[in-house]
């Protein structure tokens, strides 16, 4: 069987998309904006400038609040609009919003398709989307066709035929999707990428990512992800569900999609025996949960290849007991820097890892300017450490002043590839799977991601 994937290969499984699907196929009711017959490519879009971004947030239950509150202090924007199934959750950010001061949203919740009538509106320019995984993709195409710009929380889209669906309609649209990939804003990942920029690494050979974290408690907990979709996924899926948190920040140091981009990958996962394990001890072998099936194996580590002879190894486990890590590894011809804790070795004196005054004195050298300028305020903001704040202002400021945005439709398409993709090779024992170019070649000539600012 061949690895090769044509624009519309793989929709044979139904379970990935369930009732995702159902939605996906009403979204030409938006009738907002046309959609152009013809598509021209959005590498390094600008849209008009926004003076004050409208946003509009859908899904208020564990991520959205945060999102609001940090929207809600950014100069340059407004929180105008506010959804969630569960309308109540909606009502109290409204709250919350005049108990700052701030001018009211309007509110929409209580039925399945309320959040059609946000993305309609208008009042909103930028349509903010943090909902369970299936919702991600269905709700950011209806949003454009709206004439919206499109935010999406990790990963933004399930399926390749998914990803292909949010490049074409950006492409005809002409509208911003943008993955919310916060750790490419993180304060070791920022360093990272000055290490890289700057030339101190040499020239890159090779990175590692991961997302390590024990959620098996909350996979578990009726209160914690709404309908326990997490859960559900588990028992429906392998591979790496959830590979951008290590990968997206490795993909900027090697300029993937601007100069390089992935050419096949090959995936493998463990056994599946945590959630199992925990549902024997928390619930007893006699229990549904206990002898239910998972499929998601405990361990998946994806390797990927590029196409200029580089390798990313993204690794994925949130089921057994461990310290929370998402590796962030990159090695060059001159060092390497490695995460967790944060350690760099350079030249001659590679064997072994810098002091911690030295250390600390290359950070001060090569601090990235959004750290730099806005640290203290993102740290005060909160949102994993200030890299939440720090992504939001850098999208608000990108949108008012007209500019490109960091991460680009084809970022977002790229990195949530990934999702299906190690799944088909972890089904076919490993086998190489080759990755699609969303970019129609436009790798060859895109510019790099530059030091950015809000300056």
């Amino acid at each position: 069987m061949s690895g090769k994937l044509g624009r519309r290969g793989f929709i044979k499984q139904a379970a990935w998309m369930g009732a995702a699907l159902a939605a996906a196929g009403k979204t030409a009711g938006c009738r907002t904006v046309g959609v152009s017959e013809s598509s021209m490519a959005v590498t390094g879009l600008t849209c008009p400038p926004i003076e004050t971004v409208r946003v509009g947030v859908i899904g208020l239950g564990a991520r959205g609040p945060g999102a609001v509150h940090i929207y809600a202090g950014l100069p340059g924007a407004q929180v105008t609009a506010l959804c969630d199934l569960h309308k109540e959750r909606a009502e109290n950010q409204q709250k919350w919003l005049k108990e700052k001061g701030k001018p009211d949203a309007d509110v929409y919740g209580g039925t399945e398709d309320a959040w059609k009538k946000l993305c309609e509106s208008d009042k909103v320019d930028l349509v903010h989307v943090t909902t369970p995984w299936l919702l991600h993709a269905p709700m950011a195409l209806y949003a454009m066709r709206c004439g919206k710009h499109v935010s999406i929380e990790v990963p933004a889209a399930v399926t390749v035929d998914e990803c292909w669906d949010l490049v074409e309609t950006a492409e005809k649209t002409r509208r911003h999707c943008m993955m919310l990939e916060n750790c490419c804003y993180g304060e070791s990942e920022m360093f990272a990428f000055m290490l890289c920029r700057m030339g101190v690494l040499g020239e890159l050979i090779h990175g590692e990512g991961a997302y390590l974290h024990d959620l098996a408690s909350y996979k578990f907990n009726k209160n914690g992800y709404q309908g326990m979709w997490r859960l559900n996924f588990s028992k429906q899926h392998t591979g790496n569900p959830y590979p951008m948190h290590g990968m997206g920040p490795i993909c900027q140091y090697m300029d993937i999609n601007r100069g390089d981009t992935f050419d096949f990958l090959t995936s493998v996962s463990s056994d599946q025996r945590g959630l199992t394990q925990y549902a024997l001890d928390k619930f007893g072998k006699e229990s549904a949960e206990a002898k239910e099936t998972y499929r998601l194996g405990d361990m998946n580590t994806t390797m990927i290849r590029t196409r200029r002879g580089r390798t990313i190894m993204v690794q994925h486990n949130t089921t057994n007991p461990r310290p929370y890590s998402r590796i962030n590894t990159i090695t060059g011809t001159k060092g390497t820097l490695a995460d967790y804790p944060l350690r760099v070795a350079l030249g001659d004196k590679a064997h072994g890892w810098m002091s911690d005054a030295e250390l600390a004195a290359l950070k001060t050298k090569y601090v990235h300017p959004l750290w730099d300028k806005k640290g203290e305020a993102a740290r005060k903001s909160g949102g994993h450490g200030g890299m939440d704040y720090l992504l939001l202002l850098r999208l608000c400021h990108c949108l008012n002043k007209g500019l490109p945005l960091d991460i680009s439709v084809y970022d977002t398409a790229l990195w949530s590839s990934v999702v299906e993709l190690s799944e088909r090779s972890v089904l076919r024992r490993g086998a190489s799977v080759d990755v699609p170019d969303f970019t129609h070649g436009g790798w060859k000539r895109a510019a790099p991601l530059g030091i950015v600012d809000v300056g």
